[in-house]
């Protein structure tokens, strides 16, 4: 199918990009890697008066790894995550989930900064965001300002994100050594969208479970936490027993949605059988 008409700028900029976005009165659309803009232009899912790409500004595909954290630009690629030498131990979540985004050709093309404006619930990046606490740097007309992820994501491709903003990159606190991490998804083929997938992540203290993370994707409206599972985790002996407790606490908690590739009550159970599974992994439990 055929593109909608619209007109085309490459800013060299941050600001300039920012001040194309706010001239456009919400009818311009910043362009990344164009992953999910393309197609949906393709479908007339969209038809922005104005695109804006990115690809100009410089700084933008920058991974900076330091002791207080990692800060990732918005144009940085999945391929350059899962091939960068020193993310792997700075964040192993992180590389983890990215293993799971979609195809090669789409790695290869796909950025960091696109998923998280998309904000599709069954997205990896979003959920890594929520799950290790991120932190996302955002610059607009009114100037720059930081949004916690697990406020940023309001609703199925929703967020907090105006339209004359930009994300500009995200910030991952530090990981400290030894901490315990599990992840687990699954789609019906490799590379489809996660019906459901889950993040378990903390750190051990005289044998206990102390910063207890447990974040959830594909089965509830956006990326988020589920409290009483965490808990459940916190300050407790990692056994199989727990790990099936912790599964039926993220099953209680989400709201799945009812689509053609799942019901809500196979995305319920699902969820939670893949908390137990991150879990048991984390813990080095059989």
């Amino acid at each position: 199918m055929k593109l909608p008409a619209f007109d085309y700028a490459t800013p060299t900029s941050i600001g300039e990009a920012v001040a194309l976005l706010a001239a456009g009165d919400g009818s311009a659309r910043p362009l990344s890697g164009g992953q999910t803009l393309m197609p949906l232009l393709a479908f007339r899912l969209t038809a922005p008066s104005l695109l804006v790409d990115l690809r100009g500004i410089p700084g933008l595909d920058a991974v900076e790894i330091g002791e207080a954290g990692t800060r990732l630009g918005a144009r940085v690629r999945w391929c350059d995550i899962e091939a960068h030498a020193g993310l792997a131990a700075a964040q192993p979540l992180l590389v983890a989930m990215i293993g799971h985004v979609a195809h090669y050709q789409i790695r290869k093309r796909g950025t960091l900064g696109g998923s998280m404006a998309h904000a599709d619930p069954a997205a990896e990046m979003p959920g890594v965001a929520v799950a290790c606490d991120g932190v996302l740097h955002l610059v607009g007309a009114g100037g720059a300002r930081d949004v916690a992820a697990r406020d940023f994501f309001l609703g199925p491709l929703t967020t907090a994100l105006a339209a004359d903003e930009l994300i500009v990159g995200i910030t991952l606190p530090a990981w400290p050594h030894g901490r315990r991490w599990g992840f687990q998804e699954f789609a019906r083929r490799r590379g489809d969208f996660a019906l459901a997938g889950v993040a378990v992540h903390y750190d051990e203290v005289g044998g206990r479970a102390v910063g207890a993370h447990v974040a959830v994707i594909g089965a509830c409206s956006a990326p988020h936490r589920v409290a009483a599972a965490e808990a459940l985790l916190e300050g407790s002996a990692v056994t199989s027993a727990l790990a099936a407790e912790v599964g039926r606490a993220v099953a209680a908690s989400v709201s799945p949605p009812e689509d053609i590739h799942a019901t809500a009550a196979y995305r319920r159970s699902l969820a939670g059988t893949l908390a137990e599974r991150a879990l048991a992994a984390a813990g080095g439990l059989a």
